[in-house]
């Protein structure tokens, strides 16, 4: 952890509302991904963040230092873009174009893409990330959200678990699906 990180926690411990702006401006972009990435839906994730920032400075005190900051962020970001879409059931399975912003998106694809795409590489490029899209929209809240926090955000699968509320086996099994799921969808792009 970053030495003014450190600073702007133990200050906003003690209320300095600057402080915690601070750790907000420092982390706001990599949240919103995250739940962007889990939701899908940018209304969604942008009500996740806020309420994830809310939860953070209410529980500031509980956070014991024992994992990195941004870790225990990153988790209380994820269960309360789980909660959006357990308020809001009806996004689980829409199945609409990707609502990406595009540099949500490229992260995800920049293996698949050229430095300088023909037409023919973009029009692929556009199918291929038409077919994820929909096959993400597709996939169960867990699933989603698993696949997510493992091959997006790199998190270990017993973070994953814990922040699921799952054992290690079902988290398992959850990202396993996913993966089935997204590699059925390209299979039929080749």
């Amino acid at each position: 952890m970053a030495d003014s990180e450190a600073q702007w926690i133990a200050q906003a411990r003690q209320g300095d509302q600057q402080a915690f702006r601070c750790l907000v401006q420092t982390h706001a972009r990599k949240l919103h991904l995250l739940c962007l990435r889990i939701t899908r839906d940018n209304a969604l994730a942008e009500d996740a963040v806020q309420e994830a920032f809310y939860n953070a400075w209410r529980k500031l005190d509980g956070f014991d230092e024992r994992a990195a900051f941004s870790t225990w962020l990153h988790r209380i970001a994820a269960n309360a873009a789980l909660e959006q879409l357990r308020r809001n059931a009806r996004h689980q399975h829409e199945q609409t174009e990707s609502r990406y912003e595009d540099d949500a998106e490229s992260d995800f694809l920049a293996e698949l893409a050229d430095e300088v795409p023909g037409p023919e590489a973009r029009a692929s490029g556009e199918q291929v990330a038409r077919q994820i899209g929909e096959q993400m929209a597709m996939l169960s809240v867990s699933e989603r959200a698993a696949f997510v926090l493992r091959h997006c955000e790199g998190r270990g699968l017993d973070e994953i678990a814990q922040t699921l509320s799952m054992n290690t086996g079902q988290c398992k099994q959850a990202i396993f699906r996913a993966v089935r799921k997204l590699r059925g969808a390209l299979e039929t792009v080749r």
